[in-house]
């Protein structure tokens, strides 16, 4: 079988709790093939990924080690193993707001029980199964935004940063046309199979190489699942990349709670409103919605508690 680089990354035992959220969100944008996690008996905090062009560690292990001098950080060669085996062991069915339910390939027979929409994700390749809190969130959002009227069959949207496609397949099944963009030629690799598994084709997940720069045209909706940094970073080109008079409606995600307040102001800067916050343990997304007040009072009304976690205008 072909080899692969074996990354590990740990932190010590004694280590502060929100360091293992740091960690996590930089491999979120870093490893989007995914990693696993480990809290070993001994207070260490472990995180393992496996990468088929082991290039790309030493400039991840340089990083990680420049943002957190504690790590350490070992690279060995492996035998690349049967995933979606190993996978099966553990996936579970995830539902997400009030629309969605996350199932692998395997999983027909609670595809066929369900009355939710299914979202079909061969996992182990690429970030997005709807196991992660910052993915769930997403899905949540764009679910209750949905049920409120607020995005229609037919609005376009841009998915950036797709991933395995969830996000951008579920905006699909709800009738909405648009763009997939990841930087990652593995994740549109797994994304385009996920694409096949659901059913959908290229008219109504449009599937591309490339960041913010690849976007064309305008979106009524965007949905970003990415980190706080690059959120920040984009933020002037995300925000016009609504209608002329107005910015679209934004859906953001991989946020740590205590930096939504910098996400929060570098988009109300660019003329975005005030808006909903959706929390699940450290994680947050922010739902900024350039409707009328009258508008967002009756998304507030339409979004019931306990899909919000916190929720706020």
């Amino acid at each position: 079988m072909p080899l692969l680089t074996r990354f590990e990354v740990s932190l010590p035992p004694g280590h502060a709790k929100d360091e293992e959220e740091r960690v996590g969100a930089l491999l979120a944008l870093r490893v989007a093939q995914g990693w696993e996690e480990e809290n070993r008996p001994d207070g260490s905090f472990v995180c393992t990924a496996y990468f088929v062009d082991g290039a790309l560690c030493p400039v991840l292990a340089d990083e990680l080690q420049f943002r957190f001098p504690q790590v350490t950080i070992t690279q060995s060669a492996c035998e690349e193993k049967n995933w979606l085996e190993a996978w099966k062991e553990f996936f579970t069915p995830v539902e997400c707001g009030r629309h969605f339910l996350v199932l692998a390939p395997w999983m027909e027979e609670a595809k066929k029980r369900t009355s939710r929409i299914p979202l079909i994700i061969q996992p182990g390749t690429a970030f997005g199964t709807g196991h992660h809190a910052s993915t769930a969130l997403c899905l949540e959002a764009l679910s209750e935004v949905h049920a409120a009227g607020r995005v229609k069959r037919g609005t376009r949207f841009l998915d950036l940063g797709t991933g395995s496609g969830i996000l951008g397949m579920a905006a699909a099944k709800l009738g909405l046309v648009g763009d997939g963009l990841d930087v990652d030629p593995e994740a549109l690799a797994n994304a385009r199979e996920n694409l096949r598994l659901n059913g959908l084709d290229a008219e109504r997940l449009n599937l591309r190489k490339g960041g913010i720069e690849a976007a064309s045209g305008r979106y009524g909706l965007i949905m970003a699942n990415i980190l706080a940094g690059p959120l920040m970073d984009m933020a002037p080109r995300i925000a016009a990349l609504g209608g002329e008079d107005a910015p679209p409606l934004l859906i953001l995600s991989g946020i740590l709670e205590e930096q939504s307040g910098q996400v929060e102001e570098a988009y109300r800067s660019r003329g975005c409103p005030a808006p909903r916050v959706l929390g699940r343990g450290e994680w947050v997304a922010l739902i900024f919605d350039p409707g009328s007040r009258a508008e967002r009072c009756a998304l507030d009304a339409k979004i019931a508690p306990e899909y919000t976690g916190k929720a706020r205008l």
